[in-house]
Formats: C-alpha cells, sequence, structure tokens
C-alpha cells in the first residue's frame, strides 16, 4: 500500500521558517518526481515545487528564492524549506508522487495534506 505522509505545518509568524517533511512508504520514491502543492481556501490547488529523481528543481514564482525542496532517496523524504513566510502563503500543503507509465498516463500519489498558517 503506498502512502504519502507529510508532516510539519503549523502556525508561523510573517518572516518566519517551517520545514515541511513528506516521507513515502510502498513504493520506490527515487523513479518518481516528487512535488509539493498548496490550497488555499477559495482557491485552487497550485504547485509549489517539484523535484526529479536526478535532483533537478523548479518552482513557483511566488515561492522563488524564499522556499527551497530536497529529497533523500535513501531514506525515501522529500521536504520542503520554508523561509521568509508571508501571510499569502497559508495552505494546505499536498505531497505528491508522480511517474510517467506512458506518454500520455501517469501514476499518482497524494499525501493527506499539512496545514501552513502564516499570521502574527
Amino acid at each position: 500500500q503506498v502512502q504519502l505522509v507529510e508532516s510539519g505545518g503549523g502556525l508561523v509568524q510573517p518572516g518566519g521558517s517551517l520545514r515541511l517533511s513528506c516521507a513515502a512508504s510502498g513504493i520506490m520514491s527515487n523513479i518518481y518526481i516528487m512535488r509539493w502543492y498548496r490550497q488555499a481556501p477559495g482557491k485552487q490547488r497550485e504547485l509549489v515545487a517539484g523535484i526529479t529523481n536526478s535532483g533537478s528543481t523548479n518552482y513557483a514564482d511566488s515561492v522563488k528564492g524564499r522556499f527551497a525542496i530536497s529529497r533523500d532517496n535513501t531514506k525515501n523524504l522529500v521536504y520542503l524549506q520554508m523561509n521568509s513566510l508571508k501571510p499569502e502563503d497559508t495552505a494546505v500543503y499536498y505531497c505528491n508522487a508522480r511517474r510517467w507509465i506512458t506518454i500520455a498516463t501517469t501514476e499518482d500519489y497524494w499525501g493527506q495534506g499539512t496545514q501552513v498558517t502564516v499570521s502574527s
């Protein structure tokens, strides 16, 4: 059974930092692209950051220079270091694992999400 379990969310003041973790089990996460998404109330889920199995990363423009995604394939863990947090970063953050079965078909797994609230 595949499971992605996020942790590390919480309440933080503007300008503060948090580190989210995503623990993967039941899959060999090193063959998956790992991504963090977030969804704020009343908004669509959006991609925050992604990392390939070779370590290439990409970020949403809104978090570039503030967030950093990393992975430890030996431990099946993915991290999202979030610095200089802003109130607009408040959302539920989800971990996603994806691999391409064919050019048009993907295999996706999602975690249950962890709440991040940035407020004074």
